[in-house]
């Protein structure tokens, strides 16, 4: 049977037509490494979108510091409005990114897993076209 019942610009045709056999191993091959390609990068992302808000309180915590030790004895209520409005800033900054980048974390892992679904239907349709045929 060969490569011939995969499409030759399927993700699957090269790891077919390196074997003169098709297997459930041949298969297999294919689907962890449609997987490692379709994760890279997965767990940078995850880390941004779980760090950033942090970071973010970082800069508040700082930047709320900084206010009241301007305050000294000549800070009035303007002062202190304004050094709450920077430090908010941050905080806002760092939930941005969050939300984006744990939102495109969503969306590339549920692409990940239907590449590995669709490769599982793959694998299946043709093992069992292969054993109709004997």
């Amino acid at each position: 049977m060969g490569s011939d019942s995969v499409m030759a610009n399927a993700y699957l045709h090269k790891f077919l037509t390196s074997s003169s056999t098709i297997s459930r191993e041949i298969f297999d091959l294919g689907m962890f490494a449609a997987t490692k390609e379709s994760t890279k990068g997965l767990s940078i992302l995850s880390i941004v979108a779980s760090t950033t808000p942090f970071i973010g309180l970082f800069g508040t915590v700082v930047s709320i510091l900084d206010t009241f030790d301007n305050i000294g004895g000549a800070g009035g209520m303007n002062m202190i409005a304004a050094g709450v409005s920077d430090a908010l800033i941050a905080t806002a900054g760092g939930i941005f990114v969050a939300i984006f980048a744990y939102t495109y974390h969503q969306i590339l892992k549920r692409r990940a897993f239907e590449l590995n679904a669709m490769i599982r239907m793959q694998r299946d349709a043709v093992l069992a076209s292969m054993a109709e045929e004997k």
